[in-house]
Parts: C-alpha cells; sequence; structure tokens
C-alpha cells in the first residue's frame, strides 16, 4: 500500500465539485431544464441516503436507488442500473478523489487488479449473461447479493471490525477475480464491485474496515465509470435516468465523500449492523413483490447458496492465511 500521489489533494476534490456545479448550473439554467428537473426531485431526497450509504459502506448508492427505482417507481431494472452507473460514476468519483486527497494508504494494486477484471466481467455481464436473465429474476439477483451482506454482517461483525490487517502489495491477482465478478453482477443491477472486492479485503486478507471500506468505495468509482461509459456508448441511457441524475447530482457529489468521512468517526459494529438491518429488510420486501414462482424460488434459494458458499470458502481460506502467518 503506497499513499494518496503528492499532485492530488483535497484541492482536487473542491476543483471537481466546482466543475461539476458550474456545469450543472449552465445546463439547468442556461437551457431551460429546471422545471423539468424539479420533477424529479424524490430521486435527490432519496440519494442524500444513499450516497452516505456509498461512501460509509461497502455498499454503492444503486443499492439505495436500485430498489426505489424498481419496486416503487416502476422502472425496469435496466433503467434503474443506468441510472446507478452514471449517479456512481458522479458521486463514487467524487468519494475517490476525496478519499485520495485525504492520503489514505490505498492497495492500488489490488484496484488495479479490480479494474482490469471489472471491465471485463461489466462487457460479459452486458452481453452475454444479462440478456439471459428475465427482469424479474434480476431484480432478485440485486436482493439476493445484498441478503448474503446481511447475513455475513450478521454473524461475523464484531469479528469483521475487530481486524487489523492490510492487502499485501502482490493482490492484484484477488483484485483481477474480485472485479470480475462483481463486474458481471454489476453489469445488471449496477452495483457488485464493490462487495466483490470488500468481501476479498476482510475474508481473505483480514483488512481493517478503514482500509476496506475505501478500498470498495474507489473500486465502485472505477467500475462505474466504466459501467456508465460503456451505456453512453450504446445509448440507453434513457431520458428518465438523465433527468434523475440531473436532481441527484449535486446531492451525491458532497453526500458520498461525507460517507467516507463518517465511517472514520461512527461506531462501525453499529454502522454495519445498521446496514445489515437494512438488506434484511430489502430481501424481504422484494420477496414479497416479486417471488411468485416456483423457477423465481429456486433462483433465490441457489444464489443465496452460492453466495453464502462463496463467501464460507473466502472466510476458511482467510483464516487458513492467518494461521499460517507466524507469530
Amino acid at each position: 500500500m503506497t499513499p494518496a500521489p503528492a499532485a492530488i489533494s483535497l484541492k482536487s476534490w473542491k476543483l471537481y465539485c466546482a466543475a461539476f456545479l458550474v456545469v450543472w448550473a449552465v445546463m439547468m439554467f442556461g437551457f431551460g431544464m429546471w422545471p423539468e428537473v424539479l420533477q424529479h426531485w424524490r430521486m435527490a431526497v432519496v440519494m442524500i441516503f444513499g450516497s452516505l450509504v456509498a461512501g460509509s459502506t461497502p455498499m454503492g448508492g444503486g443499492t439505495v436507488a436500485f430498489p426505489i427505482l424498481v419496486l416503487v417507481f416502476g422502472q425496469p431494472p435496466a433503467s434503474a442500473r443506468n441510472f446507478g452507473f452514471i449517479i456512481q460514476a458522479l458521486g463514487m468519483t467524487s468519494a475517490l478523489i476525496f478519499i485520495i486527497g485525504r492520503r489514505v494508504p490505498l492497495p492500488w494494486n489490488l484496484l488495479g487488479g479490480s479494474v482490469a477484471g471489472s471491465a471485463l466481467g461489466i462487457v460479459v455481464g452486458n452481453y452475454w449473461v444479462g440478456p439471459n436473465l428475465p427482469s424479474p429474476l434480476v431484480k432478485l439477483l440485486f436482493s439476493c447479493m445484498w441478503m448474503s451482506f446481511g447475513i455475513l454482517t450478521l454473524l461475523k461483525n464484531p469479528e469483521i471490525c475487530r481486524l487489523k490487517g492490510r492487502a499485501p502489495t502482490h493482490a492484484w491477482k484477488a483484485g483481477l477475480l474480485a472485479g470480475l465478478a462483481g463486474g458481471v453482477v454489476a453489469a445488471m443491477i449496477g452495483v457488485g464491485v464493490e462487495f466483490a472486492v470488500y468481501a476479498v479485503m476482510v475474508l481473505i486478507f483480514r483488512a481493517d474496515l478503514k482500509l476496506a471500506i475505501p478500498t470498495a468505495v474507489c473500486a465502485a468509482a472505477m467500475a462505474s465509470l466504466l459501467g456508465a461509459a460503456l451505456h453512453l456508448w450504446i445509448g440507453d441511457v434513457g431520458h428518465e435516468a438523465f433527468m434523475n441524475w440531473m436532481a441527484a447530482g449535486p446531492i451525491v457529489i458532497f453526500g458520498a465523500p461525507a460517507g467516507t468521512w463518517l465511517v472514520s468517526v461512527l461506531p462501525r459494529v453499529r454502522v454495519l449492523y445498521f446496514v445489515a438491518s437494512l438488506c434484511v429488510f430489502q430481501f424481504a420486501w422484494t420477496l414479497s413483490q416479486g417471488a411468485h414462482t416456483p423457477a423465481e424460488w429456486k433462483f433465490t434459494i441457489g444464489a443465496l447458496a452460492l453466495a453464502g458458499t462463496t463467501l464460507a470458502v473466502l472466510y476458511q481460506i482467510g483464516r487458513g492465511a492467518k494461521a499460517g502467518v507466524p507469530q
């Protein structure tokens, strides 16, 4: 791990925010977009909480936006995914620059591997996996993924919060695999890389949460930039997603960095228990809304079993590696 490059400081974050606000103001008032954007005020409210969650936990802002857009606003999962990518590309990039500006010593080798893996995973998920997964199963995939995080936290939270390890400098292969797995999932629901990187950090490398969570945030920021770029190039980022982005943009550029600061001062055990309770709630909510057929129930059970088995294997690898380290 190395500290942030000297050329990048909190001044860079301030310039990033100022540049966005200038462009946003020109678009809002110079092009007369204010009345229409104002109609999307609900998403701005949602992303107050979403951006804080994105910066303070290994859950991207799309984790909050996706179920709200799909289950409350009735939008298709693809639209919710696209919004998740573009809003995280803005807000979590702001958090990334803020983290670097605060000189957090990040595992750049692992992050480099996660970027390469994310790029491949997003392409595979977008062109080969996603088209073969019906919309109801995409909703359940999202729910099962974060339920697995909730279960992990409820079972291992005190132990995870006591960890003090760091990722080794040669962890690029672990980052590559985490980015690949998370990227395939993110291609369908807009989030996933952050959780995969977080799981590797805490379960295999037994990393301190003050390192693991910022690393997950940075990995998600770079994956979201890749996902946003892909869908802007494809041209399927719809008008509704863009209007929601305009409404929530000024919130997330400050909310996500605020979340990264909060995680350094709030009790970690309580924060993660709160997040775990949200995961359980959204799982029950999603099932009540969407799991109605035998195929959907089988998919849910299979997805949870796969996620649980994967996390258990990673945990055992980490325990074994720790046991093999000379005391």
